[in-house]
């Protein structure tokens, strides 16, 4: 075989080459795309980090859960600390995705707490306390934790405090399982199956 003909290629391996030089530049242009498209939070006085369409709120939670229920939307509690890596990651790896983003941003009313802040909250029974008491009420020790809550705010009223909610997330998953999260609530799963159940019907889908 001469060397001009070892440097003959192939039809096949001629449109693979192609193939492979087009797909590079368009990988590229996609990636470029998504870094453009990305959703960066503020940072806010009390060092938090913060999306723009979180609630701007009286700190009464009766108030806010009837108000996103008029709304149809559902209410969530998103509790996070300054300094805390898997809050920044929650924000920058996942709510940094326009689409996840505009779900949670279509679908839920969202009221930041500081673990240990001192701003005063009404609970849902009407006793008020600073966000660090009502942490402490509710059990919540680790950042981020989202509550997640039914739509009513009347029952919650002479509910035991844990169990308020409907679901609560506890620490940084990674970006499906946080989605599947919040649709676990908006497609009203969890009346008949554990969050555990729906993720793993998710997996096979």
């Amino acid at each position: 075989m001469t060397g001009r003909d070892k440097m003959k290629l192939t039809r096949r391996e001629t449109l693979k080459l192609a193939l492979t030089g087009m797909a590079l530049p368009l990988m590229a242009g996609a990636s470029a795309a998504r870094a453009a498209n990305r959703i960066e939070p503020e940072m806010t006085e009390d060092g938090l980090y913060r999306q723009e369409w979180f609630l701007d709120s009286f700190l009464e939670l009766a108030d806010d859960l009837q108000t996103a229920t008029d709304n149809g939307k559902r209410f969530a509690i998103f509790w996070e600390l300054k300094g805390c890596p898997y809050c920044k990651k929650m924000h920058t790896a996942n709510l940094s995705d326009p689409t996840i983003n505009s779900f949670i941003a279509d679908n839920f009313d969202v009221l930041q707490l500081n673990l240990i802040g001192d701003r005063r909250v009404t609970d849902f029974d009407g006793s008020e306390m600073s966000e660090k008491q009502l942490a402490a009420k509710y059990g919540v020790r680790f950042t981020p934790t989202i509550q997640f809550f039914d739509t009513d705010p009347e029952p919650l009223a002479t509910t035991p405090a844990r169990d308020r909610e409907i679901n609560r997330l506890v620490g940084y998953v990674e970006p499906r399982q946080f989605t599947a999260q919040f649709r676990f609530i908006t497609e009203e799963a969890y009346k008949n199956q554990s969050f555990r159940q729906f993720w793993q019907a998710q997996q096979k889908s």
